[in-house]
């Protein structure tokens, strides 16, 4: 066989095709199963308070009796924890390559389950901001977990074990509210189990709290019983605190190691967690700006959608009440669901990343279209059935753009410099996306009111969101057909 048939570069990718098709490691399912149910958590601690907080924020009294700052403040809520997880979460998953997985997982969902507790307690708004400020700052586990998923997985069924994340986001955003609604003024809404209580009178949230907290503590228990550690080689959080601060106190400076050859043939430096500075290479920062402008046109586009059904006709919206945006958000959140599980994998198999990432981000386009067409459809029908098939054409092409998610986690960890730094690539890209959700929203209501407020720039709204669409599509033209080999 010749020379040029064993020489591979960076752009080849980690199987061929036809070896791809031929083998195709299981997935191994009692860890994976362990890894989606902790990642079941979040959404459920994160929505419990959803249907709740209006109320809640009235109650402590902040807005001293005006009902236009209702909003506002559980605006801020709901922000401080988001700020305070942009904050930690390159550092939990910058951690997480040193002490473990597990461990970071464990103090993440210790975390949740304390914050869970003092925001069910807390009867001023300094105690829910301080509740929720905890939370997002003890949890990087977002982060932490998609790492597992990779380190669990390889390049023949990574893309199979990704098309099930969406599963415990599914189920947790279906569940929180059910019990955070449901458990809410326990003694009023249950007389006879709870009507004697004189402290869940005084504290009518704590129940809707317990039931995500205790559920939490449940998490924890399976993680330290069953998970199993996935990190080669880990050293004590103890130890890796006393190094760090013999290193700063003796004014040591080492540079960040090269990425010679030696490192990419596996040699003891790549089993070595590499320094922030190191990780700045172009496949990380290509990789890591897709994903953030993936996660930029998300959140607006799913913080626009509800609102655009909530506001009039005549303002430029669809006139719907609560109960049916949100049985219209379940529906969608249920198909979105069922479609990674059953076809992201079979789809990734047939184009590849590239293709799959690219076509979901292209898909924004039309549904953005498709605002301004249901608004107008909607003034000459009515609301009736081509304003609904409208709806549902429209979300429906919109869940292609949640199987970029997956294929967005894939890049990074293709790019990750050595296989030991990567939570730490990992959680570079959650820390600018978590940046850029904390934008995302703000930015594209702020639109959505001078639409509003102004007839004549009706549609300014839906040019700022192409703007945001056409950016992350020309960022994905920046990914390579065929994937990064880790370490290159």
């Amino acid at each position: 066989m010749s020379h040029q048939s064993h020489q591979v570069d960076e752009e080849t990718p980690l199987l061929q095709p036809e070896e791809q098709h031929k083998i195709k490691t299981p997935l191994p399912w009692r860890q994976l199963s362990i890894i989606l149910f902790l990642q079941l958590t979040e959404p459920v601690t994160a929505q419990a308070i959803a249907p709740f907080a209006p109320q809640l924020i009235r109650d402590v009294g902040v807005t001293h009796g005006d009902e236009s700052r209702v909003g506002y403040f559980v605006g801020i809520m709901y922000s401080v924890f988001y700020v305070a997880q942009a904050l930690t979460t390159l550092q939990w998953n910058r951690i997480s390559d040193h002490i473990g997985r597990k461990p970071v997982i464990l103090i993440g969902l210790s975390g949740i389950s304390a914050s869970m507790f003092l925001f069910g307690l807390s009867k001023t708004f300094g105690g829910l901001i301080l509740s929720r400020a905890l939370c997002g700052a003890l949890n990087g586990n977002s982060g932490v977990i998609k790492s597992m998923m990779i380190d669990v997985t390889d390049s023949s069924n990574m893309a199979q074990a990704f098309g099930f994340l969406p599963l415990p986001w599914m189920t947790g955003n279906m569940l929180g509210p059910l019990i955070g609604g449901s458990l809410s003024h326990p003694a009023d809404r249950f007389p006879r189990l709870f009507g004697q209580s004189t402290f869940l009178k005084t504290h009518p949230y704590f129940l809707a709290c317990a039931g995500p907290a205790l559920f939490t503590a449940l998490a924890w228990l399976v993680t330290y019983i069953l998970l199993q550690e996935t990190v080669p080689t880990t050293t004590s959080l103890w130890s890796l605190i006393r190094n760090r601060c013999r290193t700063i106190l003796t004014f040591e400076h080492t540079k960040p190691p090269r990425l010679n050859s030696d490192t990419v043939q596996g040699l003891p430096d790549d089993s070595k967690p590499l320094p922030l500075s190191a990780l700045m290479t172009p496949h990380v920062l290509i990789a890591t700006l897709s994903y953030a402008t993936l996660a930029l046109f998300d959140i607006a586009l799913r913080s626009l959608i509800p609102v655009f059904y909530a506001t009039p006709v005549n303002m430029g919206g669809l006139g719907l009440d609560p109960p049916r945006i949100g049985n219209i958000l379940a529906v969608f959140g249920i198909a979105n669901g069922l479609f990674q599980v059953f076809f992201f994998a079979r789809l990734h198999d047939r184009f590849g990343t590239k293709v799959v990432f690219t076509c979901g981000v292209a898909s924004g386009v039309p549904t953005i279209i498709a605002f301004p067409i249901i608004n107008t459809l909607s003034r000459t029908y009515g609301i009736g059935a081509t304003v609904w098939f409208a709806v549902g054409l429209q979300l429906t092409i919109s869940i292609a753009l949640n199987m970029c998610y997956s294929c967005g986690a894939m890049y990074i960890a293709a790019a990750s410099p050595n296989r030991a730094s990567l939570g730490a690539t990992n959680g570079l890209a959650q820390t600018v996306a978590a940046f850029v959700r904390i934008i995302g929203p703000a930015s594209v209501m702020s639109m959505f009111s001078f639409s509003v407020r102004e007839p004549s720039h009706a549609w300014a709204v839906y040019y700022f969101m192409m703007v945001l669409a056409l950016l992350a599509i020309s960022v994905s033209f920046l990914l390579p057909r065929q994937m990064w080999k880790c370490g290159n």
